[in-house]
């Protein structure tokens, strides 16, 4: 057996790599987008469909953005903004989801009416929601490179997804937001306990569009 691997010029430990880097390459799956678009037909075809898909979800999220309920009792406003981010990644992948949400951000930061409420600015980044705003790009970031793995494909999984998500925007948003209410304890009543009822709603959404999204894929692909 030895001898065969060597004379097919590869030494034990180089098939192992060979083997093992097949492996890693396999664990990427196509996102959603992938899938209807098919951006893998052509190199030049697939630039232009990333850029276009970048420029589209950033006005995803602008526009769910401007869906407001402010709160009395805290700065941080009730929005669609934060599923919207979250399906960003989940839907175009890590790498064009943390795109789309840079350019969001630059957007915003040189005077498009972007972000919650219509607000612009790039002092926004310095404001009691500062925190929240430059997680997004990290946290489409998490959710695209899960799903790039199958954790959309399953609702347990896809709950999974939606909540790390969620995790990679309460953290620095709250961490940033103990600045102004002068205690981390003041800012998770302020700026994480009221919203998590209605993030749970939102992953409620996203476990009952993605998976069909996929069922609908399979079927398009069985009937071309």
């Amino acid at each position: 057996m030895k001898g065969q691997v060597l004379e097919a010029g590869l030494c034990p430990l180089e098939s192992t790599k060979t083997v093992n880097m097949t492996q890693v390459h396999n664990i990427t799956q196509p996102t959603l987008a992938d899938a209807l678009l098919n951006t893998y037909a052509t190199k030049s075809r697939a630039l232009l469909i990333d850029a276009a898909l970048i420029g589209i979800f950033a006005g995803f999220v602008s526009l769910s953005a401007q869906i407001t309920i402010p709160l009395p009792f805290t700065p941080v406003p009730i929005t669609g903004q934060t599923l919207a981010v979250l399906l960003t990644g989940t839907v175009i992948g890590a790498r064009r989801g943390c795109a789309s949400l840079v350019l969001y951000l630059l957007l915003g930061a040189c005077g498009a009416h972007v972000f919650a409420g219509g607000a612009t600015g790039a002092m926004k980044f310095f404001g009691a929601t500062g925190g929240y705003l430059l997680s997004y790009p990290i946290a489409s970031a998490i959710t695209g490179a899960l799903a790039q793995r199958g954790w959309d494909r399953k609702p347990a999984k896809l709950f999974g997804l939606m909540a790390l998500g969620n995790l990679a925007i309460y953290v620095p948003g709250v961490l940033w937001l103990s600045v102004f209410t002068g205690s981390l304890g003041s800012a998770l009543m302020k700026g994480a306990v009221p919203f998590v009822l209605g993030d749970v709603v939102k992953i409620g959404i996203a476990m009952l569009m993605m998976p069909g999204a996929w069922r609908l894929v399979k079927r398009i692909e069985r009937e071309g």
